[in-house]
């Protein structure tokens, strides 16, 4: 059932959604089909999706091939990374390549307050917000 409306909230979105700044109509799309957050860890690419009743983990492709250092967080890097993305200059793999970069292990979509979380390891954080879809 979660698969379903995940694969359908994905497929809308697909369709409506602009070639550039089109996340807040993906995060919306999923929000319409019941879904409160997305969680993603990197740097093993597995990313979480939560409604009231249940969770999907989807297994991710790793960013890494051997054990290695966690690059610490850098929010001006992380920033750069997000405006590259906004900008449609990156695709989706690149992305999680260059915010893992920049030190985030995580992130969490909430899509009830439209804003997005990237944690670092020591748990440093930065939040953006997303505008509604109108």
């Amino acid at each position: 059932m979660i698969e379903q409306q995940l694969r359908q909230a994905m497929e809308k979105a697909q369709k409506i959604r602009p070639a550039i700044g089109g996340f807040p109509y993906l995060a919306d799309c999923l929000r319409q089909a019941g879904f409160l957050k997305n969680t993603w860890y990197l740097p093993s690419g597995d990313s979480f999706y939560f409604t009231s009743n249940d969770t999907l983990v989807i297994p991710g492709t790793s960013l890494i091939e051997a054990p290695s250092p966690c690059p610490q967080f850098n929010e001006p890097a992380l920033i750069k990374a997000l405006k590259l993305d906004q900008s449609g200059q990156t695709t989706f793999p690149a992305f999680l390549k260059n915010i893992w970069s920049a030190g985030v292990v995580m992130y969490t979509v909430d899509f009830t307050y439209r804003s997005v979380t990237y944690y670092g390891a020591d748990n440093t954080h930065y939040q953006e917000a997303y505008l509604p879809i109108t």
